[in-house]
Formats: structure tokens, C-alpha cells, sequence
């Protein structure tokens, strides 16, 4: 008959199993979530920082414009015919591809 396991060594096995897939799913949080949002932050950051009067834009709420001015912290969008509105930079969305 064979001498019954002992339970003292197998703790340390299951604590180092259980780290390890605690940081995959960390890994896996990581790369499915995080970084990908990242990435689109810096590229619509480089979008802002492109922009220059005359490009035409899409805002957040949908509105579409052409830049009347821009500056560090707002732009003017001319939304119709002599009607300019002060948005913050970050409230455009998207720039038009003509």
C-alpha cells in the first residue's frame, strides 16, 4: 500500500500556479485593453496637433465645420454662413478627408 500524499508541499505549488495566472490575466488586460487605448490617444492627440484653419472637422456632438481659428485650448468652427462657435480643441472628434 502506498504512504498517503502529504498536504504541507502542495501549498507553495498552488500559490505559485495561482500568481501566475493572476499576472496572465493581467498580461492578457493589458494588451486587450489598455495599450490599444493608448494608441488611439496618441493618435488622435497627433490629429489635433495636425490641424490648421481651413481643414473641415466633425465634433464630438456630431456638428460639422470648417476651423476658423485654432489655439492651444479652442478652436473657432464655422458651422454655417458668418456663424462661428467657440468649442474646446479636445471636443473635435474627427478631420474630414475631402
Amino acid at each position: 500500500m502506498a504512504p498517503a500524499p502529504q498536504g504541507g508541499g502542495d501549498a507553495t505549488g498552488q500559490l505559485i500556479q495561482t500568481f501566475v495566472m493572476f499576472g496572465a490575466i493581467i498580461l492578457i488586460f493589458y494588451f486587450m485593453m489598455i495599450r490599444p487605448q493608448q494608441k488611439r490617444a496618441k493618435e488622435h492627440k497627433a490629429m489635433l496637433d495636425s490641424i490648421k484653419k481651413g481643414d473641415k472637422v466633425i465634433l464630438t456632438s456630431g456638428m460639422h465645420g470648417s476651423i476658423y481659428e485654432i489655439n492651444e485650448t479652442t478652436a473657432i468652427v464655422t458651422v454655417a454662413a458668418n456663424t462661428q462657435i467657440t468649442f474646446d480643441r479636445a471636443a473635435i472628434a474627427s478631420k474630414k478627408s475631402e
